[in-house]
Parts: structure tokens; sequence; C-alpha cells
């Protein structure tokens, strides 16, 4: 299986994320520059973490014009895989692979920590490996990381099952004091309705090697790669 990994002026995770897929778990990797277009041969695409275009006007909001999303946007109708990180999951929003946006957090603060999170869907490839409502330990370090929706919006969400992470306390309690950001019904991660678009706030590339203090997020890629072993 191959993964190809976005590449942006402003990208800082990219890195972190081929570490993982070409390091750990020995797959063929590219790294795509966002004025690339042809991204066939790849099976899964991460927008990764970081800066895009310096986060000017709004994070994400440049990145949506550049020429590999309107290949991204074919990518997804093929029902293959797209896995958005923190920038990456800001960047899906404002190109409308997802709904709802990230804003400004709750205290107006950069937020840098390792936070518990509840797995609400395991029945997707990203999450085959954890169990339902599963407490999990991720970092995060955003300022624009809480998620919004309007109230019709949050409604399809919750009747569609998209909601995949929530904000938790360590026992998997959803309660506002374990909610960093301020986040709408402590969301820290959502899907598209088909189940091939999943965008997070949580860095699971960053705990994907004992050193690193955790390996939680090693088990989303693993299950991701088992997912299109078995469909191959």
């Amino acid at each position: 299986m191959k993964f190809g990994i976005f590449v942006f002026p402003g990208s800082n995770c990219d890195r972190d994320v081929a570490t993982v897929t070409s390091g750990i778990l020995q797959q063929p990797t590219r790294l795509i520059w966002h004025s690339d277009t042809d991204i066939s041969d790849c099976d899964v695409i991460v927008v990764p973490g970081g800066f895009s275009y310096g986060d000017y006007l709004r994070c994400g909001a440049i990145a949506r014009f550049a020429p590999v999303m309107k290949s991204l946007q074919e990518h997804v109708s093929k029902g293959k895989y797209v896995l958005g990180i923190c920038n990456g999951f800001q960047i899906l929003t404002e190109s409308g692979l997802l709904q709802g946006a990230l804003v400004r957090n709750r205290d107006l603060h950069f937020i840098c920590d390792r936070v518990p999170l509840r797995v609400e869907r395991n029945d997707l490839p990203f999450t085959k490996k954890y169990q339902h409502q599963q407490v999990i330990s991720l970092p995060i370090a955003h300022g624009e990381g809480c998620y919004f929706a309007d109230a019709d919006t949050l409604k399809d969400l919750e009747d569609n099952h998209q909601v995949v992470l929530r904000y938790s306390d360590a026992i998997g309690n959803i309660t506002n004091d374990a909610n960093p950001n301020g986040s709408i019904s402590n969301i820290a991660g959502i899907c598209n309705k088909q189940g091939n678009v999943l965008g997070m706030m949580p860095h699971p590339e960053r705990a994907a090697e004992g050193i690193l203090g955790g390996t939680d997020g090693k088990a989303l890629f693993e299950g991701l790669l088992e997912g299109l072993l078995v469909n191959a």
C-alpha cells in the first residue's frame, strides 16, 4: 500500500508522518508538493499538521486552493482514504471535505499537551484496532482547534455517527473540564458520511513510538494499513 503525504509551504509534521508510514510500517511513502496534481498512485493521503501558508487569513483557508486539493477531491470520490491531522483537519473543513470549522481555542491560547480521548467508533479502518469507547492518549498542539458546527450540522453528524473521537477524562467521561479547547460536544475528530475521510486535531504520529512517551497513535496507522490490505 502506498501513502502520500501533502507538503504545503509551512507544513512541519510531514516528516513525522513519513517516519511512521515509511519507517515503522515499512510502506512506500511519497511526499507530495502542493503544486503537484497526480496522486493516482497513492492509496492513502495524509494531510499533515503545521502552518500551511503561514495560517494567513484562517488556518487552511489558502491551502484549500492549492492545485493538489482538486486531485484530493477526485481521490475521495473514488473511495480512497484521507487522514487530516491538526492543520490537515482544518484544511479538510475549509475545502468542504468535512463539515464544520475549526476556530480559536476557547481561552485564546495555543495549547501543547497530551490529552485523553474516547473512541466513539471502531468500525472504520482508522479505528478498527481500538475498542469502542476505549480511552487513548494523544498529543495536541494548536491555537485554532475548537471544533464548531451549527445545530443542524451537529445533529447531522450525531445522527450519522460521524463523530469518531471526543475529548474525555482519563476514564472516558465527556465533561467540560476534559475539553481543552471548547470544541462543541467535545469533538476531537470526525469522518465524512462514507467513512473514508477522517479529520482530527490530536497527533497520532507523535504517539507511535515508545521513545515519544506513548504508542496509542500507532494503532490508527496499523488499522488503516490492515484494512487496506484486506480490501486489496
